[in-house]
């Protein structure tokens, strides 16, 4: 085993992946996770009702995790718990990784609209954690009120996760009151499906439905990969957007406004009461804006769902709300020598690669199987995202093996320091037990889907 000591702060899908390649190579690893738990966003953005692919990739993050070269460190959370500064450079680590993905949802753009956060406002990521938990018993987070006629601006695939679980929620609240029981689990099968089988017209339930406005066209939507290479291939990508959109519209019931930007704010009584839109057209690929054309449109309810960007953290440079980095190979972030950025919290860097990886070409068979298998291709997603941080990481690997490793009595100190670290947030070691001990009380368990 190596005497090279990694430290990686975050343990979801990129910091697990990276903590694997370096501990197969025989670096010695040690993951520091904010949370109890290293799941990210498989436990804490991926709407509950994907059961399977939850399980299944928090099963693989599990195997990373038990390698005899990986040390877990939960509940550290960088730049509050321990300093990047002193931990890159007194601690005896040969490399820092940040891991820490995409938490902090991108501003609405509309001034002074983060006035009404929580009156009237909600933002994707907090929102789609409490949809994640409300139902565990001992769930103490803040509680979020749903509304029939919300507003929903986005336009990628975690808005139509923020559409999809209004209108189950709404759903399920008006079957409630008719004294049938549900829950999203089954909603997922889609509200149409379920309604029929109860014979009950949705008509009947008095629900208007939420609207997702989105700033281009429907076939611009990111909801698939898009090979423009050739106008006949773009020409498909715009069909597949098309086909996903309808069908998630024909099966929940959401109703879809594209081109519209929002560009002001109503309020009343102290909260958010809606939204002013301008209506938009497309031109040579650009969004314009269309002089005259403003609208408001008055709701109860505003959920903001355009993106995620990575939180910042004290002593790393930022440009574009993205870490900045001194070398493209390594993603070595400015002004270190030893600590280097992966996946999303990147300028620039990521998406590159994975469009490569996602380069394929779109057929038939790929629209079908995303209409009935969303599950398959986000695993897919995953794995190409797994990639993309494998090749990240043997870039590194192969600077640090290049490099003096720290003597064994710093080593030990370092452990040390990381013990002591264990023993405050109460883990003793065996990763298993912890892992059962945390593991969120399921839905499907209380329902017994």
């Amino acid at each position: 085993m190596s005497n090279h000591v990694i430290a990686i702060f975050g343990g979801a899908v990129s910091g697990a992946e990276a903590a694997a390649q370096l501990s197969e190579r025989g670096f010695q690893v040690i993951v520091f996770e904010q949370n109890a738990l290293p799941y990210g966003k498989i436990e804490d953005g991926l709407p509950k009702w994907h059961v399977r692919l939850r399980d299944k990739e928090e099963g693989r993050i599990n195997e990373k995790m038990m390698h005899p070269n990986v040390t877990y460190v939960p509940n550290v959370k960088l730049g509050e718990d321990v300093v990047l500064e002193d931990v890159a450079n007194n601690w005896g680590f040969s490399a820092v990784l940040l891991a820490t993905g995409a938490w902090k949802d991108r501003p609405l753009p509309v001034e002074g609209v983060d006035e009404y956060i929580n009156k009237g406002l909600y933002y994707q990521n907090p929102f789609i954690y409490w949809f994640n938990h409300y139902h565990e018993p001992d769930y103490d987070g803040q509680q979020y009120e749903i509304h029939d006629d919300a507003i929903v601006v986005g336009g990628g695939l975690a808005s139509i996760d923020i559409v999809k679980a209004l209108m189950m929620l709404s759903v399920k609240e008006k079957l409630h009151e008719r004294g049938i029981n549900t829950n999203v689990l089954e909603l997922d099968r889609g509200i149409v499906k379920y309604l029929e089988k109860k014979e009950i017209r949705f008509e009947d339930l008095g629900i208007k439905g939420c609207t997702l406005y989105y700033r281009r066209r429907i076939k611009d939507m990111p909801l698939s990969p898009m090979d423009k290479s050739t106008p006949e291939k773009l020409a498909k990508a715009h069909e597949v957007q098309e086909k996903i959109l309808n069908f998630a519209a024909s099966k929940f019931l959401f109703k879809v406004a594209p081109l519209h930007v929002p560009v002001g704010k109503i309020v009343e009584n102290d909260r958010l009461a809606g939204l002013v839109f301008q209506e938009t057209k497309i031109e040579d690929g650009k969004v314009k804006a269309i002089e005259g054309s403003e609208k408001e449109v008055r709701s109860p309810l505003v959920i903001s769902s355009i993106g995620s960007l990575p939180e910042p953290i004290p002593g790393i440079p930022m440009e574009w709300n993205m870490f900045v980095i001194d070398d493209e190979k390594y993603c070595q972030v400015e002004g270190y020598d030893n600590v280097f950025a992966l996946g999303n919290a990147v300028t620039g860097r990521g998406n590159i690669k994975e469009s490569r990886n996602h380069g394929k070409d779109i057929s038939e068979a790929i629209i079908d199987r995303y209409l009935y298998d969303q599950q398959g291709l986000m695993e897919e997603a995953h794995r190409n995202k797994e990639s993309v941080i494998a090749e990240e990481v043997a870039a590194i690997a192969e600077k640090l093996e290049a490099l003096p490793a720290a003597d064994s009595t710093k080593v030990a100190e370092l452990y040390e320091r990381v013990a002591m670290l264990q023993k405050g947030r109460g883990y003793t070691g065996n990763f298993e037990d912890w892992v059962r001990q945390h593991l969120p009380k399921r839905l499907e368990d209380i329902v017994g889907h």
